[in-house]
């Protein structure tokens, strides 16, 4: 009987990228052959309770596009992507079957769902080692200044100036060495088109404010362009509540949802760009950001389930409603407000949403129609090409009242309208004339 050939793995799963990537990178130093595995989980695309799927089209196209990506980037490395339709368990165990496997390099995950297939790839491969790697923060959760996640602090002001005095950013992971030839793994796999996912094809809709393709050098594109080509990153905190366009904010989120860059990477860029061009609030305020990106992960890693729970992780009781007549009225943009419905409809039509009509139409769900934020919740991860469970679920929960909100605000539909599309011109680009 033929000997298996021995062989690492990296798992790749929101992390979809070959820089400041810890886990190609340690593959990268050990003497087996290296072979990367992405699995698209038929999971992920079935139908929800609330009648949509739980990836939608527009997060999946992207989703398409950076593992395609990736995939390129890889054979530069002379490194195989092995693309499967199927749940990593089942892939893994086919795997196992051919070769040896010694080592499964991949980036820590801690919610639910995602814990749970973890634990079935393992039980499949009892004798491999798993190599975990934290390579999503900004602040490193050996670096933050709390012995254990129970220590974080539940408002964000106190969590970012403690990280901000006791924390370095750590330095970006380098691309690894192209591996030999006598290294190699080889394969061919098929990437799943939209219609394998079961799922339509569309055309991007020209009014789109994130018109955007995925993958990393798309990604590293975008930073190019917003810093160093017209150099829009010192408006940053001037701009970033804009509702039309494609400049008003940086758009990085849907890359750094599935990884395609690092928040690190992204850091070290602002700097760059603070000594040799500008440094002022609006280069801050990006990193601000990043740092609430980093909250809403540590929160979860802190309070686990209850970010998905009705009573948050604030534990409070509210009388939500669970209506599929106002659940169907807010998603089609057919509520008495016609901001919320212009934001509704540009979800609906794009998969992407300004900041500011996310927390508007929120609130409007959670605490002017007081229905189930939950459903709420759950639209945004199937529709949102920047859908990152943390962010996501965190948001939610803090326009809800159920969250980090120590002031636990109400927005003022139509003030925001006035402030922030004070001529119309957003309703109007998503709205009928006869309509607004």
């Amino acid at each position: 009987m033929q000997k298996k050939q021995d062989l690492n793995i990296v798992w790749f799963r929101n992390d979809l990228r070959t820089k400041d990537q810890k886990s190609l990178y340690e593959a990268c130093q050990q003497p087996e052959p290296v072979l990367g595995v992405y699995c698209f989980d038929p999971k992920q695309y079935e139908t929800t309770k609330y009648g949509f799927k739980k990836t939608e089209k527009y997060r999946a196209k992207f989703l398409i596009e950076m593992v395609s990506q990736l995939s390129d980037n890889l054979k530069s490395l002379n490194i195989s992507l092995q693309v499967e339709q199927d749940a990593p368990a089942g892939v893994f165990e086919k795997l196992s079957e051919k070769y040896n496997i010694k080592n499964v390099f991949f980036q820590a995950e801690w919610t639910e769902e995602e814990k749970q297939v973890e634990n079935a790839v393992k039980s499949v491969l009892k004798d491999t080692q798993f190599a975990e790697q934290y390579n999503q923060f900004l602040f490193h959760p050996e670096d933050v200044p709390y012995d254990d996640f129970s220590q974080v602090p539940e408002v964000y002001t106190d969590f970012r100036k403690k990280c901000e005095k006791q924390c370095e950013v750590r330095d970006e992971i380098p691309v690894p060495e192209a591996l030999t030839r006598e290294n190699l793994q080889h394969v061919n796999t098929k990437i799943p088109g939209l219609a394998d996912l079961g799922l339509e094809d569309f055309e991007t809709d020209e009014r789109s404010a994130f018109p955007f393709q995925g993958g990393e050098d798309a990604a590293w594109k975008r930073l190019k362009y917003y810093f160093w080509e017209t150099k829009k990153l010192q408006f940053y905190k001037k701009t970033r509540n804009g509702l039309l366009g494609t400049d008003y904010s940086s758009k990085f989120s849907a890359w750094l949802a599935n990884g395609s860059i690092s928040a690190v990477s992204i850091y070290h860029e602002v700097k760059k760009f603070e000594k040799e061009v500008k440094k002022n609030q609006d280069t801050y305020w990006l990193i601000f950001e990043l740092i609430w990106r980093d909250y809403f992960k540590y929160i979860s890693l802190k309070h686990g389930n209850k970010i998905f729970q009705l009573g948050g992780i604030s534990n409070k009781e509210y009388d939500w409603g669970n209506s599929e007549k106002a659940f169907k009225q807010w998603i089609n943009g057919n509520t008495p407000e016609s901001f919320v419905n212009a934001n509704m409809i540009e979800i609906r039509e794009t998969g992407f949403m300004s900041n500011r009509g996310r927390q508007n139409v929120n609130s409007y769900w959670a605490k002017e129609w007081k229905q189930d934020w939950r459903i709420g919740a759950a639209y945004f991860e199937a529709m949102l090409i920047d859908y990152d469970v943390h962010s996501n679920w965190g948001n939610w929960m803090y326009n809800s009242g159920v969250g980090n909100d120590p002031r636990d605000r109400k927005f003022n539909i139509k003030k925001q309208a006035e402030r922030y599309d004070t001529n119309g011109k957003f309703q109007r680009t998503w709205l009928q004339e006869s309509l607004f």
